[in-house]
């Protein structure tokens, strides 16, 4: 079992690819190969030394070759430009999103063409394929049957994704597999140019003793899921067997992930009551209507019942996700509170 990960060294790439190292199987098989691909390869990075996993540094595109010099069995789409950057710079948007995953999926077709296994591809997309349109407005609660009309450029080049997919699938080049990502938070590391990020921003920042700005009223209502629901629903989204009934993977819509659905009052609340006063002060309400108008035009809650029947289910609470980020990465926290308050999430019992 050859599996690649592209973007495997971003942070969800990288909660993947502990996860696999940790069981070493794919639906029951030996992982013989664990392929990380990145554009960044940070030095001195644990997984990098396992005998299991190889690492492919540059741009996908130009290294499908050698991605594809042996065959694979499974591709986890991660890599892509963000949602603002996006917005900022289409041709980037285009190129890193719409034209790389359409060269990795001819380079899977090309696999099958050739007699070699036919791969499960699995694709990161986003809930920002959803908007409010003026002649359409959303639903109170939006499913996969809801018509996706997107209002950023990134919502636009995911939902292309999305469709060339299935079109792949339904074709037989490839065994292609959707999951839509809810706002993934706490995500660590350095601010990125997603327009979310400020989601993240309002705890990791604080958290580590620095100051802070949320653009967006405090009244905003988002959907959000931990990086460790996150990569265990796309595990459990890429190992699922094709069937109908519980606990497979029917047709090819889509999978809305399990969503928390909050406000940002109640992220600063939570944040206040755990960490305390003197950390949740660092936070400033700055609103920037650039940044209210894309998130704001994403919904925020959502029937997720094709997840739930892969036995998938949305973090507890928001005390939970922030407890779970200290927990995960104790360097980036101040000793405090947060460090102590209550067990963080163990997660869903099947993928324990």
């Amino acid at each position: 079992m050859r599996i690649v990960i592209t973007g495997g060294f971003g942070f969800l790439g990288r909660q993947l690819t502990r996860a696999l190292l940790g069981t070493r199987t794919f639906r029951g098989a030996p992982v013989d190969r664990l392929v990380l691909v990145d554009r960044i390869v940070p030095l001195g990075l644990p997984p990098s030394s396992d005998p299991l996993v190889e690492i492919v540094h540059g741009d996908l595109t130009g290294r499908l070759d050698d991605v594809f010099a042996r065959p694979v069995d499974v591709v986890i789409h991660l890599a892509a430009a963000v949602s603002a950057e996006c917005e900022a710079d289409f041709d980037l948007g285009m190129g890193a999103n719409v034209d790389t995953t359409r060269a990795l999926l001819e380079a899977a077709r090309a696999q099958t063409a050739a007699g070699g296994p036919t791969p499960c591809l699995v694709f990161s997309s986003s809930v920002a394929v959803y908007g409010p349109d003026p002649a359409l407005p959303l639903p109170p609660v939006v499913s996969e049957s809801t018509l996706p009309t997107p209002r950023s450029s990134y919502g636009v080049q995911k939902l292309v994704c999305e469709q060339l997919i299935a079109d792949y699938t339904r074709r037989g080049f490839v065994d292609g597999r959707v999951a839509r990502l809810m706002t993934v938070v706490v995500r660590p590391g350095r601010p990125n140019a997603a327009a979310s990020g400020f989601l993240s921003g309002i705890v990791r920042e604080p958290l580590a003793g620095h100051a802070a700005v949320c653009p967006v009223s405090p009244g905003l209502r988002v959907a959000l899921a931990s990086p460790r629901r996150t990569a265990w629903a796309v595990l459990r989204i890429a190992q699922a067997e094709r069937g109908v009934g519980r606990g497979r993977l029917a047709g090819a819509l889509p999978v809305n992930l399990p969503a928390l659905t909050v406000s940002v009052a109640e992220m600063l609340a939570t944040l206040r009551k755990v960490a305390g006063d003197a950390v949740a002060d660092l936070v400033t309400v700055r609103p920037d209507p650039a940044v209210e108008a894309i998130v704001g035009s994403w919904p925020s809650a959502f029937d997720t019942t094709r997840a739930a029947a892969l036995g998938l289910a949305p973090d507890p609470d928001f005390a939970s996700v922030l407890r779970a980020y200290a927990a995960d990465h104790p360097d980036a926290v101040l000793p405090g509170p947060a460090r102590t308050t209550g067990p963080p999430d163990p997660g869903p019992p099947a993928d324990r």
